[in-house]
């Protein structure tokens, strides 16, 4: 087994007033030359976006993207005529591909706050696609719960990706322990931990701490208060 620790407080981070943003890898003006990707998992930012404001609309192709809202929720239009408001519980998922367009708005009165994920596809130049779940009733089962998969394994919920990349969200109580077995040896995991606090290994994972694990085929997880956990599996090539 292979690891590499991200700790919460070395992520790289900007402050534009109506955004406060938190990146996990090397984005934007942060630059890191030892985090500029997981495996194909490209982007994690955690962001804070105020009332009212957002990202206008600007362009993507042949990324697959994931967002995430944890609190608040995400007034979403594209040019393949979507528009959808996405909710903290649900899961959003666009393949660019060829090419689109997009913008994301705090339509709420409070404060959002949104994970957004890009994994590079498996295949590029395809037709460029969107689809949404909520997944609220399912996370309060103190266990895992796939929400994208590949659309060639999918299971009964999840939402599917143009890549051999697996995403599980699940919520915690203090004392569960969970084992997380890789679909592929090819593959490594990618440990967010979005609120509590966990034992992994002889490492204590806290809020917004990560680790990225390869080279095995098994991890394990237990769970000292109640937690939210994000799990990116993904191909390390």
């Amino acid at each position: 087994m292979e690891k590499v620790l991200h700790p919460a407080n070395r992520r790289g981070k900007a402050n534009h007033g109506w955004l406060n943003a938190n990146y996990s890898f090397s984005f934007a003006n942060f630059f890191d030359p030892e985090k500029v990707q997981f495996g194909l998992l490209r982007v994690l930012n955690d962001d804070y976006v105020q009332s009212g404001m957002g990202f206008g609309t600007h362009p993507h192709k042949n990324m697959e993207i994931i967002s995430i809202p944890l609190k608040g929720e995400i007034r979403h239009k594209d040019s393949m005529n979507n528009s959808a408001v996405v909710k903290a519980g649900e899961v959003q998922v666009m393949s660019a591909g060829t090419g689109v367009e997009h913008s994301e708005f705090n339509s709420s009165q409070e404060e959002l706050n949104m994970l957004q994920i890009w994994i590079f596809p498996e295949k590029n130049d395809i037709e460029p696609r969107y689809d949404q779940r909520n997944f609220s009733e399912l996370l309060d089962s103190n266990q895992l719960i796939n929400v994208v998969a590949p659309k060639t394994d999918q299971s009964e919920n999840s939402l599917y990706i143009n890549q051999q990349a697996y995403l599980h969200l699940g919520n915690f109580q203090p004392g569960k322990k969970i084992d997380y077995h890789l679909k592929s040896e090819n593959n490594g995991v990618y440990v967010f931990l979005i609120e509590g606090e966990a034992n992994f290994e002889e490492t204590i994972l806290k809020k917004r701490d990560a680790v990225g694990i390869w080279n095995t085929s098994k991890i394990s997880l237990e769970f000292n208060n109640p937690s939210k956990v994000l799990l990116i599996e993904v191909p390390m090539n």
